[in-house]
């Protein structure tokens, strides 16, 4: 069996690793309300999908970050905040988002990164707040209901295009300083099979 562990899939998983251990530590600071929602999840789902190329590295690790992160929030900050109401909706978002990484970013440049970026708030936005629509009682059942949710979550949704746009922006400009440092992490043919 090949080892799918390879140092680029190592550095690209310590990568998200550490930039949504800031999702897990935010709640332990008094300005939480104000980045709450300035998330780093939607930059690790489309920085996954451009830079794994093993399609179970783009999608497993990434969701499993994610489930990591959640976890530590479940545990800090309790079910509202890990695993609320509709939580796998957002789950699927982030499977999506993931394959937007994939199917938008075959080369890492600004526009394709924007472009990806706006796509996989987008997704997240109509997914997640469906999701949250379905669980709730403070929106009725219908499709005015949905669109009064869509409309009500557009301030959190812009603070996560924020995050979303932020933390991309670090993590793809550090990432591709390092391979052309480190050309060993860059992509090859021994490595394209592998991560």
């Amino acid at each position: 069996m090949k080892n799918i562990f390879t140092p680029r899939t190592l550095v690209l998983l310590l990568f998200m690793l550490v930039i949504i251990g800031i999702r897990v530590i935010a709640p332990l600071s008094p300005d939480f309300k104000i980045f709450a929602n300035l998330s780093a999840i939607g930059a690790v789902a489309i920085f996954g999908g451009a830079y794994f190329k093993n399609n179970l590295n783009a999608f497993l690790l990434p969701v499993a970050v994610l489930l990591l992160s959640d976890l530590g929030l479940f545990l800090i900050m309790g079910k509202d905040y890990g695993f609320y109401d509709g939580w796998y909706y957002t789950y699927i978002a982030f499977i999506l988002m993931v394959m937007v990484g994939k199917l938008m970013i075959k080369k890492v440049n600004v526009q394709n990164v924007l472009g990806a970026s706006i796509t996989a708030v987008f997704i997240h936005w109509i997914v997640s707040d469906f999701g949250y629509w379905l669980a709730q009682t403070i929106h009725p059942q219908t499709l005015a209901g949905f669109w009064a949710c869509l409309v009500d979550a557009i301030p959190f949704e812009l603070n996560f295009l924020y995050g979303t746009l932020v933390y991309s922006a670090i993590m793809f400009g550090a990432f591709e300083m390092l391979k052309a440092k480190y050309p060993a992490l860059s992509l090859n043919r021994n490595t394209a099979i592998h991560s």
